[in-house]
């Protein structure tokens, strides 16, 4: 059976074009481990070879192999990559390919079994994070290997970043072990970088220094900048938004660039020990910023170049700076000096892979990685130094300013107790004056209460004179307008009052009109009801919230108890009796409540004319 399986496999070699031209992967179920294959990929340009079937057709000498000089760069021409596997195993085999390049802007995959494309998948950050065959921040495709079957694997490589290629086949289990383990590792370095960046915020807000502000700026930055390139950020942060991954590694470089200057500039000094230096400084910060606003206007293959070129620059400058002031002896400026060296050299050495200077065994963002921990770390403690140096330098001015507070407290105490005893004569005096300014409000305030009173109140009757009874009649009209309640109004008039001055004199006629206020004040219950004089021998009282029925009650009671009264002159009995007109309705205007007076006054001129001594609603006249 074994021989049958070799002969089988060799027949399909002659049938499978090119297949003499390279070198193929075989494969059992006993690898269980990651195997790299960067041994096994080949290339060819995809100038004129955009179809599978046109790659399909190409000779074997136009395939050469995959070799670091040609794709470790950035921004090259569209290229195919092609590698064969074979199983030499009796069962099939499950295995996972994964490409560790998440800036890879399109990759299409192509599987090719016995000379067919069986399964074609398109990946790349040029497409939502959802589209991927399985959600991670490398590009993985799962797939079986049948014993004995030749399976050739194309890939279209489409990209404006770097086209490094990190191919990698590994059992289901191996490639759960590595990402559990890569995953504690980079969750460890961004953590380690949130945590030092809230930290420094946090710092910075309580004590509002500008030094942590700015490092905490540039420590958020980087811990989003390292997200981005891990391929975190796309997938937590922005899975649906393919376009922001393109332009947040050019932006954020340049803005870690841009609270790098600027801190250094707030630890070095050099606002205090040189000028030029802060010039330079600021003046590559403001470079920075410009170049982060037109990154997005920028070919993204050139921006990633002048943020290498600029990240180098920037890093030998503020090295540069940092020596000069070390061999000066600023304290800070050595500690800072051992903390951006490893920055310089991760920033050198990641900075060459990417241009395809220098070649090494490990991922491009290795170096940078390593350095830039390394220096953040440094970094904090230069903060915590130079913290502690400034807590201990306003302590001592604290002290001093205590002891200056002290003498001027003491200089202080002796001017209050000189002032305090002129202030005391100056108070007895004022006291005097108060107390007799005082008095003479108070009686001021009694004359005119009793004034206001005299306004309001007719003086012969001691009821509302007729002044009162027109603003509380407006005022009870806008209330009743607006909570739409009922208002009435009664009209009283003395039936024959004329007859009564005639025959018993003027001072009879006011002892009666005196009787009647009295008796109308006693039969008012409610502290809103008004009574008043409306004039000579007419009463006018308001009613809030009563209606038609209820003020009906009211007058009739009114009546019947001023036909029971007893009123008596010089041993001669006075029959009194009144006429009372009655009107009540919803105010609904300014106007109405003048109107609901008149309707009133016509009420009672309609009981007086119907024999008096009688109540009377008002009722439209017919036309």
């Amino acid at each position: 059976m074994k021989y049958l399986s070799l002969l089988f496999f060799c027949l399909s070699l002659l049938f499978c074009s090119n297949a003499s031209s390279e070198t193929l992967l075989a494969i059992s179920k006993d690898d269980e481990g990651s195997l790299a294959l960067a041994q096994w990929l080949y290339y060819a340009p995809a100038d004129a070879h955009d179809t599978i079937g046109s790659v399909q057709r190409l000779g074997a000498n136009q395939w050469q192999r995959l070799t670091p000089t040609f794709n470790n760069r950035i921004g090259i021409t569209p290229f195919w990559v092609k590698f064969s596997i074979y199983n030499t195993s009796h069962t099939p085999i499950d295995r996972i390919l994964s490409l560790a390049n998440p800036h890879i802007d399109l990759a299409s995959l192509y599987h090719v079994v016995k000379g067919q494309a069986t399964k074609q998948v398109i990946m790349g950050d040029s497409l939502p994070f959802t589209e991927r065959p399985i959600i991670n921040n490398h590009f993985l495709y799962p797939f079986q290997l049948e014993p004995d079957i030749l399976n050739t694997f194309y890939i279209k490589i489409e990209t404006e970043g770097s086209a490094s290629l990190p191919l990698s086949l590994t059992s289901p289990n191996a490639f759960a072990k590595d990402i559990e383990a890569s995953s504690l590792t980079n969750g460890f370095q961004l953590g380690a970088l949130t945590a030092i960046g809230l930290f420094s915020l946090f710092i910075a807000i309580s004590s509002r220094s500008f030094s942590y502000s700015y490092y905490s700026g540039y420590v958020l930055s980087v811990t989003i900048l390292v997200a981005t390139l891990h391929g975190f950020a796309f997938r937590f942060i922005w899975p649906e938004w393919p376009l922001l991954q393109k332009y947040m590694i050019p932006f954020l470089v340049p803005m870690a660039i841009f609270f790098a200057l600027l801190f250094t500039e707030k630890v070095l000094q050099l606002k205090y020990h040189n000028l030029r230096m802060l010039r330079i400084c600021r003046y590559s910060a403001s470079f920075a910023l410009l170049l982060a606003i037109v990154t997005p206007f920028l070919n993204y293959s050139l921006a990633i170049y002048i943020n290498i070129i600029t990240v180098l620059a920037v890093t030998l400058v503020l090295m540069a700076m940092a020596m000069i002031q070390a061999l000066k002896g600023h304290k800070l400026a050595k500690l800072y000096t051992l903390a951006w060296s490893g920055m310089l050299i991760g920033s050198f050495i990641t900075s060459a892979m990417y241009l395809g200077l220098l070649e090494l065994p490990v991922s491009h963002l290795t170096p940078l990685m390593l350095g830039l921990l390394f220096e953040i770390i440094f970094m904090a403690a230069v903060l915590a130094i130079r913290y502690n140096d400034e807590r201990k330098a306003k302590l001592k001015i604290q002290q001093e300013a205590a002891l200056q507070a002290q003498r001027v407290r003491e200089t202080r105490e002796e001017a209050l107790k000189i002032e305090a005893e002129s202030n005391e004569k100056l108070e007895q005096m004022v006291q005097e004056r108060t107390l007799e300014l005082e008095i003479a409000l108070r009686e001021l305030n009694e004359a005119n209460q009793k004034l206001t009173e005299q306004a309001t109140i007719d003086s012969l009757t001691g009821v509302k004179n007729r002044a009162a009874f027109d603003k509380r009649l407006l005022a009870e009209g806008r209330l009743s307008r607006r909570q739409q309640t009922p208002m009435a109004i009664l009209m009283l008039d003395i039936d024959r009052f004329k007859s009564i001055n005639d025959n018993y004199g003027h001072l009879a006629g006011d002892q009666t009109l005196r009787l009647i206020a009295q008796t109308l004040k006693e039969k008012l219950k409610r502290p809103a009801d008004l009574v008043s004089r409306f004039g000579g021998e007419e009463f006018a009282i308001i009613l809030p919230n009563t209606n038609e029925e209820g003020a009906v009650q009211v007058a009739e009671l009114i009546r019947q108890a001023i036909f029971e009264l007893p009123i008596s002159w010089e041993d001669h009995s006075i029959p009194l009796t009144i006429s009372i007109g009655v009107s009540a309705e919803v105010i609904n205007s300014e106007q109405h409540p003048t109107q609901l007076l008149e309707q009133a006054d016509k009420a009672l001129y309609r009981a007086k004319n119907d024999g008096r001594n009688r109540v009377t609603v008002y009722t439209p006249e017919p036309e």
